[in-house]
């Protein structure tokens, strides 16, 4: 698996019964942390990643390479670590540090592969409640979480009410919608399909590349726009086009690049199993005895909605659906509709647009 130099290690001291009612034993999590931490967890944010981010959503001075969230945290920033201390761990059932399929299986000294248990969001969201518990945060300020991280801040907050007083979700959803299940299906097709998966058997130094730059690619053409890709591309062809059918455009030079960066940073298996953890959630599973399972957030101070126009993967009706159930249990809720053209992948990349609603929400904390 992959380490990153800045990260911590927390092993949690008891054993995680998921979702499903497996019991995993000796799970790991790593994490990283900026700003510093009042009144143990007063200040503190919680901050859930996307499928596949590492823990390392900001520089610091132990890794100062940027991170895939720069531009939103750091001191002065909109989430400002002058005032706020954030901590972001890396996803149970990831490939960076984490306890996953990739890690080793503690009964029988070898990767867990597809021995590792199903993975719901549940069970990252309960993972990162078990380690703040060791890190003694019983209580902390807010959650925040985009794309598959907002879903596991909502599982967050329905599982452990009380333990956290805000909740900024950005371009999230309570639940995936058939185009998206379609989308995320195929990927992992892809990935089965090809030879060197090996019933995900496949050696460490030889994973299974032409299903991960597929899936790649599929992945990145829902996370953009039409829009933005007629805006950067056009039908601009390539000076030194493939003489057979290999790529002619632009845009193709694009996806292969892309896959190109992706192709073995992250691990088959893991990309599965939490590709499938996102097509299973849906926040009304928690709903007891039909009531609405949004009553259970009537704790909460306040929330935050944030999602763009152009998003085809969480549409915008969507986020529109979240913020009116939270404000219709009583929680004082922020909606913020965006103009971006960058689709889904907006909140890492239109910062100019995100920066200024995130800092603006997180200054009436």
């Amino acid at each position: 698996m992959n380490k990153l130099p800045a990260s911590k290690i927390i092993d949690l001291s008891q054993p995680l019964t998921t979702w499903c009612g497996d019991r995993l034993t000796g799970v790991r999590l790593v994490y990283e942390s900026w700003g510093e931490p009042r009144n143990n967890g007063e200040n503190t944010l919680l901050l859930f990643t996307g499928l596949s981010p590492s823990a390392h959503a900001a520089s610091s001075a132990a890794d100062p390479e940027p991170g895939w969230w720069e531009a939103m945290i750091g001191p002065g920033r909109p989430i400002d670590t002058r005032r706020f201390h954030v901590i972001c761990f890396n996803s149970l059932g990831s490939c960076f540090g984490s306890t996953g399929p990739a890690s080793e299986n503690p009964v029988t000294g070898h990767r867990w592969r597809l021995d590792f248990p199903e993975l719901r969001v549940e069970d990252i969201a309960g993972a990162a409640a078990q380690a703040l518990d060791d890190l003694g945060f019983s209580r902390i300020h807010g959650v925040i979480g985009p794309s598959l991280g907002g879903m596991t801040a909502l599982a967050f907050l329905l599982r452990y009410p009380g333990r956290a007083r805000h909740l900024l979700s950005i371009s999230s959803a309570p639940r995936a919608l058939p185009f998206a299940i379609a989308v995320r299906s195929l990927q992992r097709e892809m990935i089965r399909n090809d030879p060197a998966w090996q019933g995900g058997e496949y050696p460490v130094d030889a994973p299974p590349v032409t299903g991960m730059r597929q899936a790649r690619k599929l992945g990145m053409i829902s996370y953009r726009s039409p829009e933005e890709w007629a805006e950067r591309f056009g039908r601009e062809q390539l000076a030194e086009p493939d003489p057979g059918f290999g790529p002619r455009f632009q845009i193709e030079s694009y996806l292969e690049a892309q896959a190109d960066r992706f192709v073995g940073g992250f691990d088959p298996n893991c990309y599965i199993y939490l590709s499938r953890a996102m097509d299973l959630f849906d926040v009304d599973d928690h709903a007891g005895s039909g009531a609405d399972p949004f009553a259970a957030l009537s704790y909460l101070d306040s929330a935050a909605v944030v999602g763009v126009d152009s998003d085809i993967l969480f549409p915008q009706h969507q986020q529109k659906e979240l913020a009116q159930r939270l404000e219709g249990s009583g929680i004082s809720t922020a909606y913020f509709d965006l103009p971006s053209i960058q689709g889904h992948d907006a909140f890492l990349v239109d910062g100019e647009r995100f920066g200024p609603v995130i800092a603006e929400y997180l200054q009436t904390l």
